[in-house]
């Protein structure tokens, strides 16, 4: 697969996903500024002597986390968005006690901080994405830049590295699967990416628009059958009703736990068991409520030619998302299945604060 000209501009990007996930101080600018950055969860404190010396840390978190930890009544911090904390720590375990909502019980007297602008919103919002993509906390130790880094890149850059118009066909093969012997698999990635998204064609297509489900990975569900959620279900029964139509399309999206990952996601069915639900969760964590890109899907519908889809989902919201990237939905399909003691409350909070509907 050639790389487009951007490649180095989307290069520049990957490299500093993987330093912040080593550990490793990066440089992000933007037109309003740059940050020096080091990512709280896999800083350590030889790190952090390095890079703010002797003085206690600024630290930037989002502005979901923010929120959480009352810091929004204060001017600098009152629009939510990335926040930064005036020296608010003298090592990674303080930084931690701030950032990690696990140790919110054990840490329940945080503060008082001193808020302050970040210096650079657009750097600051670009290094909040970074965090997402890496599976990391979305929070940092930051200072202005000064001395060395590890790599630097800008906003732009990470808007490279993450365009679907970049995803492209890598391998195709016939995929015989139980709900359908005549299926065919396509996997389409970006050169910089780790995950690699998936299609699998069921049927013969025809004149038709075709079934389509948008199928975020859920490890938990689909392989270990978790019962927490209804995604192993959903799959096969997907999978099922595709067979059964003149033919469909399922697209397998590497958006674990509504594109926080997968670390994440088992850090917020931890805060899940704590009495929150998926949606505070996600939000003391410092995540929005939805974080996939549907975007995705519709390249991935581009390249295989299939401008309209008849879509199963109980999620309006994807409706309007592909419609906006130009896919045309003619219907909506519901996916209606049985609920269980576990999953209950979690379907009944995608109704009521998500908007899923039948």
């Amino acid at each position: 697969m050639s790389v487009p000209p951007d490649g180095e501009s989307a290069r520049r990007a990957a490299r500093a996903l993987d330093a912040l996930r080593r550990g490793w101080p990066v440089r992000i600018a933007a037109a309003d500024g740059a940050l020096d950055l080091l990512a709280i969860e896999s800083a350590s404190d030889a790190a952090l002597a390095d890079f703010s010396g002797a003085a206690a840390a600024d630290i930037l978190l989002s502005g979901e986390r923010a929120v959480t930890l009352k810091l929004t009544n204060q001017r600098a911090a009152a629009t939510p968005g990335p926040v930064r904390l005036v020296a608010a720590a003298a090592d990674v375990a303080a930084a931690l006690a701030i950032a990690d909502p696990a140790l919110d019980l054990a840490h329940p007297l945080k503060g008082p901080f001193q808020t302050r602008a970040s210096g650079a919103d657009h750097a600051a919002a670009a290094a909040l994405v970074l965090a997402r993509h890496a599976g990391l906390l979305p929070a940092f130790l930051v200072r202005e830049p000064a001395g060395e880094v590890e790599t630097c890149c800008d906003a732009g850059d990470v808007e490279k590295m993450l365009d679907p118009a970049r995803l492209e066909v890598a391998a195709r093969a016939r995929l015989p699967v139980a709900a359908s012997e005549t299926a065919e698999i396509i996997a389409f990635r970006t050169p910089e990416e780790a995950s690699d998204h998936v299609a699998l064609v069921i049927g013969r297509r025809d004149g038709n628009p075709p079934v389509v489900r948008l199928h975020s990975e859920c490890l938990t569900g689909d392989v270990l059958g978790s019962l927490k959620c209804d995604c192993g279900p959903q799959l096969h029964a997907a999978l099922h009703a595709m067979a059964d139509a003149p033919w469909g399309v399922l697209l397998y999206l590497r958006q674990e736990g509504r594109g926080i990952g997968l670390v994440n996601k088992l850090r917020a069915y931890a805060l899940q068991d704590q009495g929150y639900d998926t949606v505070d969760a996600n939000l003391r964590l410092g995540f929005p409520v939805e974080a996939r890109d549907f975007a995705i899907a519709a390249r991935m519908l581009d390249l295989l030619n299939v401008p309209r889809i008849r879509l199963m989902t109980n999620n309006p919201e994807k409706v309007a998302r592909l419609g906006a990237e130009g896919v045309e939905v003619v219907e909506r399909l519901p996916l209606a299945l049985p609920t269980n003691p576990h999953n209950e409350h979690y379907l009944a909070t995608k109704r009521d604060k998500t908007g899923h509907q039948l």
